[in-house]
């Protein structure tokens, strides 16, 4: 398994971190865990258990781009050394990104959100750029 490969697997599981937080924000409610209705639940979460529940979102939302990212790198030959350095930044930004989000550092957040769409953008344009 190449290193671009594992960390599609990484982000993969990345995206879970910041649901056991949501977990734990609904855990804690006056009425407990509503495993009967967990989505209606979410949407009443405030402060960090929202923002978590918000992180969690966003990391579907950027998974599947990477996944693809890496897929047509991959197939289209593109150079694995960059692949790789690519994929491990997408992977250290996405690390990072939950913690900043339900801790509310909103610009930090986003200039770590902006480093990883970036490495997705070059994982695309790897091919083209020798």
């Amino acid at each position: 398994m190449t290193t671009p490969f594992f960390c599609v697997f990484l982000a993969f599981l990345l995206i879970y971190v910041p649901r056991v937080v949501v977990l734990v924000a609904q855990a804690r409610r006056p009425e407990g865990f509503d495993n009967r209705h967990p989505r209606d639940q979410q949407a009443r979460l405030e402060d960090w258990g929202r923002r978590a529940n918000a992180a969690h979102a966003n990391s579907f939302e950027a998974f599947a781009p990477f996944a693809a990212a890496v897929l047509i790198a991959h197939l289209a030959g593109a150079n694995p050394r960059w692949s790789t350095i690519l994929s491990l930044v997408f992977v250290g930004a996405r690390t990072v990104y939950p913690l900043l989000y339900i801790a509310n550092w909103d610009k930090l957040r986003t200039t770590v959100w902006s480093i990883g769409f970036l490495a997705v953008i070059g994982l695309f344009g790897l091919r083209w750029m020798g």
